[in-house]
């Protein structure tokens, strides 16, 4: 048997969703809201229609979507943030290194010419 998962306060339980009132209770009328959602509870195992469980699961499967997919959005932006950052810096290494070494090659080229014209120079002062 696992563990009970922590209580996350972002989800919200049948009770609240099943509000009509929709602004949160207060520590003050956490009973009374416990109350409410209890009396809920019973009228809807004593008496829902079939047609009324339907309504309420596409209402509840609609919020809990919608809470999800914030959520998904949110973290889905900071991995891509994240993957594009590292993908931006491995390209920037590979970049600075094909231009250094092209640049070194291109140094030791007119280095070498250099020299070479000196030499020649000299010589022919001879």
């Amino acid at each position: 048997m696992t563990p009970a998962q922590p209580f996350d306060a972002s989800i919200p339980v049948l009770t609240e969703v099943l509000r009509d009132d929709p602004a949160p209770a207060a520590d003050g009328a956490a009973l009374a809201h416990a109350d409410h959602g209890a009396r809920l509870e019973a009228q809807a195992l004593a008496g829902w229609s079939e047609h009324e469980w339907e309504v309420l699961e596409r209402r509840l499967a609609t919020r809990i979507v919608q809470q999800l997919q914030s959520r998904v959005d949110f973290v889905l932006e900071q991995r891509i943030k994240d993957s594009m950052a590292e993908v931006l810096s491995h390209a920037l290494r590979d970049l600075t290194a094909e231009i250094r070494g092209g640049l070194q090659d291109t140094i030791e080229k007119i280095v070498a010419r250099a020299v070479s014209q000196e030499l020649t120079h000299l010589q022919a002062r001879k």
